[in-house]
Order: C-alpha cells, then structure tokens, then sequence
C-alpha cells in the first residue's frame, strides 16, 4: 500500500510538473511543495525519480540548478561580507553543499549532450561561488590577522629575555599604550622561555576558516585555499621576523657587511631564529593544522608556503656567514652560529617534518655541515697566520712575542667551546682514535708556534738572550695551557715535556751567561800553582769584576715574565756564583802578599753579589711586558 501510495504521488507530481514546465518558476515551487509535504522524499530525490522516464532527462537537475543559481548569485553579488552575518554564511555553505552533491551525482551521466551542459553551468556557478570564498576566507586572514595573543605555561622567576609582541584588546595596564581613541601601540613583553605558542587568529574565525576550506578542498580548489591562506600568513610571519630585528639581506650583501656590523646582525640572528624555530613556526603549523584539519595534504602544502620563505632568509643568512671569510677573529661569531643551528636542528625535524619540507629540512643540515667546514677552515688559516708571521726584529729584553699572546689567548678562548669543537672536528674524520681530532688540532698548532718562535730566537745574537726569550715564551704556553679547556685536550703528558724544555731553556741561560763568569773564579783550581801569587790573584779578581759587571750591564735590561720562573733563576746564578766566589775570596786571603787588609783588594762583597744578581730581569715596559 504504500509503495502503491508512493507511485500514485508522484505520478501526480510528474503531471503538474509537466504542466506547468513551461514556468520554471512555477514549477520550482511545486517541487519545494512536494518535498515539504512528504518527508520520505528530499527535494534532490523527487527530483531524480520525477525525472524517470522524463523525455527531458536533466529537467531535475535543471530546476536543481536554477535554485542554487537564485541562492549562491544573490550572496556572490552581496557587497557586504558574507560572513558578517553567520545565518547567511550558513546558508551560503548549504548551498554550496549542495551544488558539490549535485554535481557529484549528476557526474556519471555527462555522457548525455543535455546532462553535460547542465553540469557545465553547474561548474560555472561552482566557480563563482568559490571565487566569492575565497575573497571571503582571505577578509577573514586579514581582519583576523590584526591581533593576536600568546598563550603559554607561565614558569616561576620570569626575566626579561627574548621579546614578542602582545595585541589590541588591552588595558593600558595590560600591556598596550594608548593612542588617542582609535590607535593602540603593541608593546613587547618578555619572556625567559620558549613554552609558548601563538593564537595568531581566534577560534571563531579559525572555525569559520576551516568551514570555508573544507567547501573549497571538496570543489577541487585546495591550492587556491593554500594559496591565499600562505600568501597572508607568509605576510604576518615575516613582519614578525622583522620585528625581532632582523634585517631581510641577500648573500652577497651580508659578505660585504662591515665586521662589527655583521656581529650585531649575528646577534639578532641567533635570536630571531630560536623566536622563530622555537614559537613562531611551531604556532604557524599548529594554525595550519586546525583551519585545514582533516586535509593534511592541504595543511603540509600551506605550511611550507607560508615558513619557506623566512626559513630561507634564515638559512641564507647562515650560509653566508659559513661561506664568508675565514678571518681567525671570525671564529667565535660562526661558533655562535653553528651551535644555534645545532640545537634548533631538532625543531627543524620535528617542524619540518612532512615531505613539502624535506628541502628545508635538508638545507639546514647542509648549511649546519658547512658551518663545521668554516671553523675547520678558520683554524687552518690561523695556522697560515703563525707560519707567515716574519721574524723582523727581536723583543726588546727577550720578553712575550706578540704572536705566543695571541695564539695562546686565542686558543684559550676557543676551547671554552671545546665541546662543539670536537663535534665539529669529529664530523672530519672516519676513523675515532683514543685522541679527538681537535686535541691532533691544537696539537699541531702549539708544535707550529714553537717552530717559529725557534726561528725568532735566532735574530739574538747573545745566546743567553735567546734562551731568556724562548725561556719566556714557553713558560706563558704552558701557563696559558694548565689554566684552560686547552689542558685537557693537549694532556699532562704534554704539559711535562714543556716544562722539562723551560728548564733546559734555564740551564742553556746559565751555561752561555755566567758560566763564562764562573771559569774566571774556576780557572786558579786547575792552571795555577798550589801557591799562586797575589799578583795572579789580583789578576783574576779584577777580570771576574770585569765580566759580572757587563754581564749585568747587560742583562740589566732583560725581563723575566712569570715571578716564580725570574725567582728560581736568581736563586740558580746566586748560589752558582756565590759558593765559586766566597771560595775564591778564601783563598785570596790566604796568601801571604796580601797583607792585614786584603779586603782592599776586593770590590765586591758576597753579598753584594747576590744582591746585583737579585736586581736583574725585573724590567718594566716595552715590548716584552707582561704575560697576560
């Protein structure tokens, strides 16, 4: 019964509507009647089945069509935002649904010429239709875009640190400075931590987003979606970037940057890069997987767009700092770089994660591995910087070569980075030995500055001299080694030999200085007679006055650095001369010649002796001053 009840209602429908098919209107409306009057049927299926038998077999899909038409023009032409008004996006959305299902369902049947240009219209409307979202989902962006907030865990002891911007909606003890009624200045808020995440957009907009893209994915234009969703978001992320400071520079133009200029630009470098890997990027994508939730296609596709472009002006400014000058003072600004790089590289992976990123995500790696190549090449050139320094004059005093303070003190600070340079110089080499790369490194470059330093010694002519500075030299090395990182790379090992050469440096001192002194005193032990006679005596005495005073004449103005080195050589002459000396005095008054005052005949007093001696190496100023 009621299928028969089903067959005679819409016989009846068929009747009317073909009598009255000349008024599409007319017949619109019958059809609207009809599927209000009896709910078994939707509008569409009344359609369908009154079309069944129908000569005019898209006459449904005709009136379908002519519907929508109404429905879709009347908003396409609106000239207010659709979407001021959530009952009219509403039923915007509904008939664009509809339009989607019906072309969907009339597909198969393009075979047929009638069918076919029924559905071309039907693209036609569809077109217009989402020529009108798309406007409407970028006025979206863009008034949405006008503000937003941060949103994050809170931690304890908060201090001033990196810098975000806070949004509109603010009193002025909020955080916003007001400007006359109209205007508000946002204001940067610090903060000490990187738990944080933007709401770049409010959810009621996101949702409206999303709604929008969904329509637009389902009619086939997801990359018109991704198109005007990254083009708006590219624009706020970029002036996010520029906000942290970070001037947008080619390669070419950061290469020609004045030094001091490039390390204030590697400052904020390092920073906008962690605002960026840490909460500017991971917000974006979080965004983008909310408006574009359920087509992660479509998400991963307007991710990139909308990252890559600050992501490369990131990257490009690292790679141009890794290919730039290899300059040895460059050395701790490109360390700062690599090992921002380096941490950030598990942002990279987890951010960049999905196949449209993969180029990224490997770009960072590469510019990350030739960073590591400019350290490698930055220490090479310091070795170039100590194998060119000529030899043109001697240090006044046989005092620290400019070269060993620098070296050493360069050296020093490097390795407060020793970790990140045995990284970098680890990721050179195959084969791991007991010794990293980077203690053969600053092994090679000590047994380099030794080298040259021996070369310098040369120009003395007094070998003493030349003991004294090499004396001098070595003892700073291994001071400057025993005090820092460079200890536990170069090893005890290394710091004994050295020191065991200060000592030989001190011995070869004595033996070219007053060892020539002393065979004066020494010389009456083994050439004169058991009994020598005071003229022989006298004879000696005054040609070992002669020697100690040029001796210390001469080294009146030489200088001994390090206080304990200068007084354990004193200590060394004094008592060498003075027991040869107080020997010698001895025998001198023992001869017969000399009378009741012999001491007429002596000048200087053992004491005296030593009190000269103890004046010596303690010159102050020039060339070869202090050791610091």
């Amino acid at each position: 019964m009621a299928e028969h009840g089903e067959e005679k209602l819409l016989a009846v429908a068929r009747h009317i509507a073909k009598t009255l098919g000349h008024n599409d209107s007319t017949a619109d409306d019958i059809l609207q009647i009809f599927s209000n009057f009896d709910g078994r049927f939707s509008r569409d299926k009344l359609s369908e089945k009154m079309g069944d038998g129908d000569p005019r077999s898209c006459a449904a899909l005709e009136h379908t069509l002519k519907s929508l038409d109404r429905q879709i023009s009347q908003y396409v032409a609106a000239d207010q935002p659709i979407w001021a008004d959530s009952v009219d996006a509403g039923a915007f959305l509904d008939a664009v649904d509809e339009l989607i299902a019906t072309l969907r369902e009339w597909h198969p049947m393009t075979g047929e010429k009638s069918v076919a240009a029924c559905l071309d219209r039907a693209e036609d409307l569809l077109q217009q239709a989402m020529f009108r979202v798309e406007d409407e989902f970028r006025s979206l962006m863009e008034r949405g875009g006008e503000s937003f907030e941060l949103s994050r865990p809170l931690g304890p002891g908060e201090s001033a640190g990196n810098y975000l911007f806070d949004s509109e909606d603010e009193d002025d003890d909020g955080g916003m400075i007001g400007c006359g009624d109209d205007h508000q200045i946002p204001i940067a808020h610090p903060i000490s931590d990187y738990d944080i995440l933007i709401d770049a957009l409010p959810s009621v907009t996101i949702n409206d987003l999303h709604e929008i893209a969904k329509r637009m994915v389902a009619a086939g234009f997801g990359k018109e979606c991704s198109h005007v969703y990254s083009s708006c978001r590219r624009e706020f992320l970029e002036e996010s970037i520029s906000r942290l400071g970070l001037q947008k520079l080619s390669i070419e133009e950061i290469q020609k940057m004045a030094w001091c200029d490039l390390e204030d630009q590697i400052e904020r470098w390092t920073k906008a890069a962690t605002v960026a890997l840490r909460i500017l990027f991971p917000s974006e994508r979080r965004l983008c997987d909310r408006v574009f939730f359920g087509f992660s296609s479509a998400a991963n596709l307007s991710f990139m767009e909308v990252c890559r472009g600050s992501t490369i002006q990131l990257l490009n400014f690292a790679d141009a700092v890794a290919i730039g000058s290899r300059s040895p003072e460059r050395l701790f600004k490109v360390l700062d770089v690599f090992e921002t790089l380096r941490d950030l590289m598990p942002e990279f992976e987890a951010v960049f994660s999905d196949q449209y990123c993969l180029l990224l995500r490997n770009e960072a790696i590469t510019i990350w591995r030739r960073l590591g190549e400019a350290i490698r090449g930055i220490l090479m050139e310091l070795e170039n910087l100590i194998r060119r320094d000529p030899a043109k004059s001697e240090v006044p005093g046989g005092g620290l070569h400019p070269i060993t303070r620098y070296v050493m003190n360069y050296l020093r600070a490097a390795c407060r980075s020793r970790q990140t340079l045995e990284q970098v110089f680890n990721e050179s080499i195959d084969d791991r030995t007991s010794s990293s790369s980077l203690s053969v490194q600053m092994a090679w470059i000590m047994e380099l500055l030794e080298s040259n330093l021996e070369v310098k010694s040369r120009i003395y002519r007094d070998p003493a001299l030349c003991s004294v500075f090499m004396m001098n030299n070595g003892k700073y090395i291994v001071q400057k080694v025993k005090d820092s990182e460079l200890g536990l790379l170069l090893g005890d090992d290394w710091i004994r030999k050295h020191t065991a050469k200060i000592r030989q440096y001190q011995v070869n001192y004595q033996r070219s200085s007053w060892n020539k002194v002393l065979a004066v005193l020494k010389a009456d032990n083994t050439s004169l007679a058991p009994n020598p006679s005071l003229n022989t005596m006298r004879e000696r005495l005054k040609l070992f006055n002669l020697h100690f005073d040029e001796t210390c004449r001469a080294q009146s103005t030489w200088f001994i650095f390090d206080e304990q080195l200068r007084e354990e050589l004193r200590i060394s002459v004094v008592e060498n001369l003075s027991q040869v000396y107080r020997n010698f005095l001895g025998r001198l008054q023992s001869v017969p010649e000399a009378g009741k005052h012999p001491e007429k005949l002596i000048k200087y007093s053992v004491e005296e002796i030593g009190a000269r001696v103890n004046g010596l190496f303690q010159r102050v100023g020039g060339g070869g001053g202090g050791g610091k």
